[in-house]
C-alpha cells in the first residue's frame, strides 16, 4: 500500500512546484529611471498559492528593483504588472527579470532582457 501512495504524493507536490513564468517584458527608458512592464502566468489557486513577485537583477544577481504583488490572480492569467523608477547604470545594457511565488520562493530561471 505504501508504494502506491507514494507516487500520488510526490505527483500532487510537482504540480505545486509551477514556477511562476515571466511571458513577456516591456521597457521604456524615461527620465525618472527605467520603467519595466512584466506579463507572468502562474497558476494561482488562491491565497494559499500564488505569484508574489518579481525582480530586476544584473547577470551577477545584484537587484536593481521589486515588484511585489499583494494578491492572487485567479481569474487574471496572465497579468501585467509594472515597475516604473528603476535607476539602472548607463553601462548596464542587459537586465535579467526573475520572478517569485509565496510557496517557492524565487525561481531558478530568469528572462535576459536586453536595453539597447
Amino acid at each position: 500500500m505504501r508504494y502506491l501512495v507514494l507516487p500520488f504524493v510526490l505527483a500532487a507536490n510537482a504540480a505545486l512546484a509551477d514556477p511562476a513564468e515571466i511571458t513577456a517584458v516591456k521597457t521604456w527608458d524615461l527620465e525618472e529611471g527605467w520603467r519595466f512592464d512584466v506579463t507572468i502566468t502562474h497558476p494561482d489557486t488562491g491565497w494559499d498559492h500564488y505569484a508574489d513577485g518579481w525582480r530586476i537583477e544584473t547577470k551577477d544577481g545584484q537587484v536593481l528593483g521589486t515588484r511585489i504583488l499583494a494578491h492572487p490572480h485567479v481569474n487574471e492569467q496572465p497579468f501585467r504588472r509594472s515597475l516604473t523608477r528603476v535607476w539602472i547604470p548607463p553601462e548596464i545594457t542587459t537586465i535579467f527579470v526573475r520572478s517569485k511565488c509565496n510557496q517557492d520562493d524565487w525561481g531558478e530561471e530568469t528572462t535576459k532582457v536586453s536595453l539597447n
